[in-house]
């Protein structure tokens, strides 16, 4: 049975006042003409599902092909979620096979486009015969439902078909971002017991190629359950030849050539047969895989995906996140295709050949959904010029944001630039563990404020509590909870599931802890502050390093910032600020009192940071998001850790001569 979060109240003195607050922003509502053809505009849809939340999920799941109904909505035994008993279906039908019956059989499902300029278009029947094949391939060497295969590739049309081919015979696949070392990759091998590894022979990386397959090799060695490795010829022999191990490597075309097409059809699995396992980011000791299962995690993607994005037949969507990320495989393949969409995956970098490469790729192929990071926008608005007047983007009807939550001031440049007013903005809040979005405007409803997340999605239960578990007041700052089970969410931590109990499941029970913080507005609206760690203890007050961040972005001189807490003997923490001024503006000390006074006149004198370090660049993970433990080790002379997941190796060293 569900457990509830108690709501009785909170002693007076459980909860902190939030020690700095964003400045009020406007409020823009949908404009008209988007809600008259919203896939989502009727708001009785957050009364239905608080009604009967299952009925409502069980709703949303009738918009799949099921081979057999399910027995029970949801069985809840907290942590354990089991979602559409005794359904069974199969990933890759839905996203596939169920759109050749329809018109969409000849419509485009991947637009492809690699860093250099060579192009693929693949539609549904394409897919299917690609995915059919692939399939074939894997269970030739052996794989068998419930196996694990590690995929390890750039954004080129194998790996959507290689997660799909894995999806269709039931193989769990553990996709890892191509950006990553190759030791980290033989981390999560080790740790999923993987049977097969999928990659390339190299991939092109900001006019540079890397060589994925000859980097690995080395690591491949301490991974004993690795059988076979199957090599994508991305760059070809006349650039760059892996080396192939007999008897273990298989080229992929050769493969894939020799192999009949015989499509047998997709075997029906159990709703809560294994799809996939997705690593989380940035945690430290054993790698940490989410096992997310096949019918709640396809029923969440999808509808949340036609709600939040609204999906029409006519739209190209362009999500720029890697689908080596779980974001990109939510909502860069599976969420999409099960709505018969049609993606635009690009291989390369926003800034190769050109910083306008986005622009110019939504003018190309006229892309009317575009989904980016806010470190991309801010990397756009660094550059000075305006997109609008360059290129035409006036495909763009909605806009959305991933990866972190995004600052006002950047809210409204993308607004005004990008989407010339008129497109509402999706910023939306989830994690690896959610596996889908669960704080996100409805375009076609809900007034959108910059830098909020704004309300949780219909049949999305949250809360934000104090320490001791209680619910807070408005504008008081908390940890962000889930109060009851959704269809997407993780079941466990692949291996180790006391894990998974004690860091989501065991400090307030039945209900989930995220580990991050926010806070709620009068409105009810959600503002997200960051990782729970990133809300610094100040001499006893208690501020966060997100809007401290904001309140820095804002000062007309800087381009963006990252704050870290860092040891104080007398505080407990103190603020270290790195910045990036715009260009032209001087670093120095009538700067740094400049922006110090700035901090303390907009938030107060908590605010103040003990040190602001000026930097040309920040040091991003190739997914984009600033790495921040990184520059506390650097801030405290530790050595730096989370050098793997650099997008710029290099900036280390740019770093320690410019700190060190």
């Amino acid at each position: 049975m569900e457990s509830t979060q108690s709501t009785q109240p909170a002693p007076a003195d459980s909860a902190q006042p939030n020690a700095t607050m964003p400045p009020a922003a406007p409020l823009f509502p949908p404009p008209a003409a988007f809600t008259a053809q919203a896939n989502v505009r009727d708001p009785a849809i957050f009364e239905r599902a608080r009604a009967d939340r299952g009925a409502f999920w069980a709703e949303q799941a009738a918009r799949l092909s099921w081979r057999r109904p399910w027995d029970q909505i949801l069985d809840w035994q907290p942590p354990t979620a089991r979602w559409f008993a005794g359904g069974q279906l199969n990933a890759c039908e839905n996203c596939v096979d169920r759109h050749l019956l329809t018109w969409r059989r000849n419509k485009a499902a991947i637009v492809w486009e690699g860093e250099p300029g060579d192009t693929k278009v693949l539609t549904y029947r394409d897919l299917h015969r690609e995915v059919t094949q692939a399939a074939g391939m894997l269970r030739g060497l052996g794989v068998q439902p419930g196996d694990r295969v590690a995929i390890y590739m750039p954004m080129v049309p194998e790996l959507p078909i290689a997660i799909l081919a894995c999806a269709r015979i039931g193989a769990i696949h553990v996709a890892v971002f191509s950006g990553y070392s190759a030791d980290t990759l033989a981390d999560r091998i080790n740790d999923c017991g993987a049977r097969v590894l999928i990659t390339a022979d190299a991939g092109y990386h900001r006019g540079n190629i890397v060589p994925l397959k000859d980097n690995i090799d080395p690591a491949l060695v301490n991974c004993p359950s690795i059988e076979h490795v199957v090599v994508v010829r991305r760059v070809g022999q006349q650039v760059h030849l892996a080396a192939m191990t007999p008897g273990r490597d298989h080229w992929w075309q050769r493969e894939l050539e020799a192999q009949p097409f015989d499509d047998a059809g997709c075997e029906p699995f159990d709703s809560e047969h294994p799809l996939a396992i997705m690593y989380a980011s940035g945690a430290a000791g054993r790698p940490k895989g989410l096992l997310h299962t096949t019918g709640g995690y396809l029923t969440g993607t999808a509808a949340t995906a036609s709600w939040i994005y609204d999906l029409k037949e006519e739209d190209v969507l362009f999500f720029t996140g890697d689908l080596g990320w779980s974001i990109g495989q939510s909502y860069g393949l599976y969420g999409p295709l099960a709505n018969g969409a049609t993606l635009l995956l690009y291989e390369g970098t926003p800034d190769v050949p050109t910083r306008e490469r986005y622009w110019q790729l939504i003018a190309k192929y006229g892309v009317t959904l575009l989904v980016t990071s806010p470190s991309n926008i801010r990397a756009a608005m660094r550059v000075g010029a305006e997109p609008e007047r360059h290129h035409n983007l006036s495909s763009l009807r909605l806009l959305g944001t991933i990866g972190e939550p995004i600052a006002p001031e950047t809210w409204l440049w993308y607004h005004t630039h990008i989407g010339g007013g008129r497109c509402p903005i999706v910023d939306a809040w989830w994690q690896t563990e959610t596996g889908m979005a669960m704080i996100a405007p409805l375009p076609g409803l809900t007034p959108l404020q910059p830098g909020s997340a704004t309300l949780p999605l219909p049949g999305v239960e949250t809360e934000i509590l104090d320490d001791q578990g209680y619910p807070v007041g408005p504008n008081l700052q908390g940890h962000l909870v889930v109060t009851a089970p959704w269809p997407a969410m993780a079941r466990t931590v692949w291996g180790d599931p006391d894990r998974f109990y004690r860091q989501h499941w065991g400090r307030f029970e039945g209900t989930y802890l995220t580990g991050d913080g926010a806070r709620r507005d009068e409105n009810g609206y959600y503002w997200l502050l960051g990782r729970i760690d990133d809300v610094l203890n100040v001499g006893g007050q208690r501020i966060s390093t997100l809007e401290v961040e904001n309140m820095l972005g804002q000062h007309p001189s800087v381009a963006e910032a990252a704050v870290i807490g860092v040891r104080h003997p007398l505080k407990g923490q103190a603020i270290a600020a790195f910045v990036v001024l715009k260009p032209g503006q001087p670093a120095g000390d009538a700067m740094t009192v400049e922006l110090k006074a700035h901090l303390v006149e907009k938030i107060g004198d908590l605010a103040r940071p003990d040190r602001i370090d000026y930097v040309h660049e920040l040091p991003r993970a190739r997914g984009s998001q600033v790495i921040r433990p990184l520059l506390r080790d650097i801030a405290e002379g530790q050595v730096p850790g989370g050098i793997a997941a650099l997008l710029d190796p290099e900036v280390l060293a740019r770093y320690e001569a410019k700190i060190g």
